[in-house]
């Protein structure tokens, strides 16, 4: 059974940066590209990022330039640094399998508030 632990949000003020941290138990690393998602209140959760397993990152327009994700694949951890934050990137982010069929049960998340 494979565990996502998201971790390293927190209360940031606007233009502010934090690094968020995706560990995982088992194999779901193994191959898979990699995602991060949020889930805005009220809203749906969707896809933010995604690392291939060679480390090509690829992001939605609303991030580019801004967020930056990495992988390393020998500790099964995956990151997100973001910088220059907005409110609007107010949610809680999640980590997964890009791949619906490759996920794993979706972790707790890590809020991440973005508030002057």
């Amino acid at each position: 059974q494979v565990q996502l632990v998201e971790s390293g949000g927190g209360l940031v003020q606007p233009g502010g940066s934090l690094r968020l941290s995706c560990a995982a138990s088992g194999s779901i690393f193994s191959g898979n590209t990699m995602a991060w998602y949020r889930q805005p209140p009220g809203k749906g959760r969707d896809v933010v990022a995604t690392i291939t397993s060679d480390g090509t990152g690829n992001y939605v327009d609303s991030v580019k330039g801004r967020f930056t994700i990495s992988r390393d694949n020998a500790r099964n951890t995956m990151y997100l640094r973001m910088n220059s934050l907005k409110p609007e990137d107010t949610a809680v982010y999640y980590c997964n399998a890009a791949k619906y069929s490759a996920r794993a049960t979706w972790g707790q998340g890590t809020q991440v508030t973005v508030s002057s």
